[in-house]
């Protein structure tokens, strides 16, 4: 049997995926363990969440911090001793910066709202249906220095309907993310 993947997920708002991963997990289609939780917002239902799991979570409100670079090393230190190997953004609404894409190269993935390299970015919805697309979808990517640029690693394809609100195509987007994020995570061998 395959060793347990160790990860740490980072969150800032509702944990639906973070949800999603450990889902896959208690049934078994996804070999790994979630070591920690790490939440950049106050009041965030995913520590409710994380709670309700028996999770480890811990709150780092960035305010908290000097700046950027003391805010990730706390979290590098954090991953480092619950024994983290791959760090999943599961709605984390922060850029990761140098400190810990250099703890952690080619060992931290995304998921993102939109067939990239199209709308990457901020309301990757609104942009796809403001364009005019007929299909959208979600990203599982690794992270780098440029904003949703990373190397992808899986997609899946929603259809844009012709009375698609904002809300409708991301509730159907969000239901292909929590399918994928756990099924991309399966696929990573380290």
């Amino acid at each position: 049997m395959a060793d347990s993947l160790p990860l740490g997920v980072l969150v800032s708002g509702r944990g639906s995926n973070l949800d999603a991963i450990a889902e896959a997990i208690e049934t078994g289609r996804l070999v790994a363990t979630i070591k920690v939780v790490i939440c950049d917002q106050p009041g965030a239902l995913a520590l409710d969440l994380a709670s309700r799991r028996g999770l480890p979570a811990i709150l780092f409100e960035r305010a908290a911090f000097s700046g950027r670079t003391a805010f990730e090393e706390e979290i590098v230190r954090t991953l480092l001793r619950y024994g983290v190997r791959l760090v999943v953004l599961a709605g984390f609404m922060r850029l990761v910066g140098p400190t810990l894409l250099s703890a952690f190269p080619n060992k931290i993935i995304n998921i993102h709202p939109s067939l990239l390299p199209s709308f990457p970015g901020l309301s990757a919805q609104r942009q796809a249906l403001d364009y005019g697309v007929k299909f959208s979808g979600c990203t599982v990517h690794y992270v780098n220095g440029v904003v949703d640029g990373g190397r992808i690693i899986a997609q899946a394809v929603v259809p844009v309907q012709s009375d698609d609100t904002e809300e409708t195509l991301s509730t159907r987007i969000l239901t292909e993310e929590h399918r994928l994020l756990p099924q991309a995570i399966g696929f990573l061998v380290f």
